[in-house]
């Protein structure tokens, strides 16, 4: 095993973490948007999501085992759900029968995918502090 495959525990836990952090960024920035019904597009806020992919170092050498590498965000998409429509005439931005298309934003639904993201983030924090306690004790055992 080459030196720096030691520390590769090290890198996928970093990458997850940094993935899961960029994903409660959208998280929040859809929460941010709830209410929304302008944008820079010109319609309501659409709710947005991340995609994942996982990082592989030498997967195509046949013989060999994929290097693991952790995971990677790969793109943040639009959501295709219609939007919301709500009656409220009196709104700047009703049509002409009244109603207003809100955000496809569900609060409760964002919620659960930030407490889903916090945790991911932590079990990644969790395993990278075994893979230093692991370290530890195999520099213990070595020293003798």
């Amino acid at each position: 095993m080459p030196f720096n495959g030691l520390f590769a525990g090290y890198d996928i836990s970093g990458s997850g973490m940094s993935a899961e952090r960029f994903r409660m960024e959208v998280i929040a920035n859809n929460l941010a948007n709830a209410h929304s019904t302008r944008s820079a597009d010109g319609g309501p806020f659409r709710r947005q999501d991340v995609v994942f992919a996982e990082v592989l170092g030498d997967a195509a050498r046949p013989g060999r085992l994929p290097d693991l590498g952790g995971v990677r965000v790969v793109e943040v998409v639009n959501d295709p759900s219609p939007f919301i429509r709500v009656y409220q005439p009196g709104h700047p931005d009703a049509d002409a029968e009244g109603y207003v298309s809100m955000p496809n934003v569900q609060l409760p639904i964002e919620m659960v995918n930030l407490v889903t993201a916090a945790r991911a983030y932590e079990a990644n924090l969790k395993a990278a502090q075994t893979f230093r306690q692991m370290n530890e004790q195999a520099l213990g055992l070595l020293r003798g």
